[in-house]
């Protein structure tokens, strides 16, 4: 199974343009485009759009957190793979939580856990909290792991197939609040 920077090396070779160029990262953020939803035209294919979250596979939406005014920071627009599901939200791996190059170690890790290796949309991970305590390997996860309440998403799941995770991964989309994208990725470092 091909690595996943490896498979982003290809998709890149295709385009023509030279890794971390500014060409290049135009082209990672054209893959999926910013949702604001202040903006009223919608520009991503609305049949990405779901109301519901399954285990394994990976999300965008929109979050307001209940407890925010006692959080140092947060993500207004995670990047989630939700690992275990609750009455009233689940718990998932916001992968914004640390550097894009921390992200794709964690999914090549993680892509040991994949239902098969064709990484299309029937591909997800099977991911569950235990699972992911034994994974020893997968420490970039710790400071990943944030509680999602289902009252407190502002949007529908926008998601994202097992092909294009990598490039999901690498987006410069994160929302945080409160404090810099340098900070949180800072602090995060210290926990693995």
């Amino acid at each position: 199974m091909a690595y996943l920077i490896d498979r982003i090396n290809e998709q890149l070779a295709k385009t023509g343009y030279q890794a971390r160029s500014r060409q290049a990262r135009d082209w990672l953020k054209s893959k999926i485009p910013d949702l604001n939803p202040t903006v009223k035209k919608v520009v991503i294919d609305k049949n990405r759009y779901v109301s519901n979250s399954v285990i394994g596979k990976m999300y965008f939406f929109y979050y307001d957190p209940k407890t925010k005014d006692d959080l140092p920071y947060y993500d207004r627009f995670p990047l989630v793979i939700p690992i275990q599901m609750y009455r009233d939200g689940f718990l998932g791996l916001n992968l914004h939580y640390i550097h894009p190059k921390h992200r794709i170690i964690l999914l090549d890790k993680l892509s040991e856990l994949a239902t098969n290796n064709k990484f299309n949309e029937t591909t997800r991970l099977r991911l569950s909290y235990s699972v992911l305590a034994s994974f020893s390997k997968a420490f970039e996860a710790t400071p990943c792991l944030k509680r999602y309440l289902s009252s407190h998403v502002q949007s529908r799941f926008v998601q994202i197939e097992a092909n294009e995770w990598d490039i999901a991964a690498l987006l410069p989309v994160e929302q945080f609040e409160k404090a810099s994208t340098g900070k949180v990725w800072s602090d995060s470092r210290k926990k693995f």
